[in-house]
């Protein structure tokens, strides 16, 4: 079984001498928030099941996106997000987070959130424990669609400027083995893509149009020549390739490594089997430990890649 090479990015540190010069820089930090930025609530989620009368093994808001229903949909959702209002003054900040945000605000890197919980609770978090910290974009459940999808870190890349140009009148067919992250071109010049472009296009296509536009749209400079008819618009589609997604879920593991992002797993008792899942690059158990690996360089694990069939 071969190995995929592991995932890098320079040190944060000063080295001299270009030592590191080949690797590529760390633009931004996306974290989740339950069990990521403050200790697991998981309690939570039974609570919802017990009252949308759901099994453990349904996914709590795509059972809520199939009710018939708007009122039905309104009503549902209501009744998870008062169990997560009463949640969220039970709080507690995960060990080490003071120090991960001061030394990422002492160097300079952007931070976003990318939550599957709703407005409130994040709000209640950053006002009592990060106060000062700066967090933009923050994607809540309100975005769709939610984490595994990788739209949402799409959208958080392009806000970022980081992306990935689209060639004109571009082809996509995305199979299931395509990959993001590490491609050296965007195309043949014949209006198809290559795998790393076409998989984030395929990312972007889902949501509402107002999300799809956030993940993928025309690039500035060009719109302006579009308007006039001097140029056939050009695309962009936001590309999370030097981007880390910080979780503690398979949701986040998974949206990280379709959007291209690095992961990271804050490990505790109950995800500890998701270590070694292929979508996990590295593994930390407490958030200050991700200090010592930007100042020293990430370097994730080595993942057995499966043959293919």
């Amino acid at each position: 079984m071969t190995r995929r090479a592991p995932r890098r990015f320079a040190p944060l540190k000063n080295t001299s001498g270009g030592k590191h010069a080949h690797l590529p820089k760390l633009q931004g930090v996306i974290f989740d928030v339950d069990g990521t930025l403050c200790l697991p609530q998981n309690y939570m989620f039974t609570q919802m099941r017990a009252v949308l009368n759901i099994p453990k093994t349904i996914d709590i808001l795509t059972h809520i996106s199939s009710l018939p229903t708007a009122p039905e949909r309104e009503t549902a959702m209501e009744s998870i997000r008062a169990i997560e209002r009463e949640a969220m003054a039970s709080q507690v900040a995960q060990p080490g987070l003071g120090t991960l945000m001061a030394y990422l605000q002492a160097q300079g890197v952007r931070k976003a959130i990318c939550t599957r919980n709703f407005e409130q609770p994040v709000t209640h978090l950053l006002s009592k424990f990060l106060v000062g910290v700066d967090f933009e974009p923050i994607v809540t459940r309100d975005f769709s669609p939610p984490k595994p999808d990788p739209a949402g870190l799409l959208f958080i890349a392009r806000s970022w400027g980081l992306v990935r140009d689209v060639p004109p009148d571009a082809s996509v067919s995305v199979g299931a083995g395509a990959s993001v992250g590490g491609g050296d071109g965007d195309g043949d010049g014949n209006g198809n893509v290559a795998p790393e472009t076409a998989a984030l296009l395929a990312a972007a296509e889902k949501g509402t149009p107002a999300e799809r536009e956030g993940a993928r749209g025309v690039k500035e400079a060009a719109a302006g020549r579009a308007e006039t008819g001097d140029a056939k618009a050009e695309e962009e589609v936001g590309d999370a390739s030097s981007l880390i997604m910080v979780g503690d879920s398979i949701d986040d593991m998974t949206a990280g490594r379709h959007a291209g992002a690095a992961t990271v797993l804050l490990v505790n008792s109950e995800n500890a089997h998701l270590a070694e899942h292929p979508h996990t690059d590295l593994v930390i158990g407490s958030l200050d430990e991700l200090v010592g690996v930007l100042e020293s360089g990430f370097v994730g694990r080595e993942i057995p890649v499966p043959p293919s069939s």
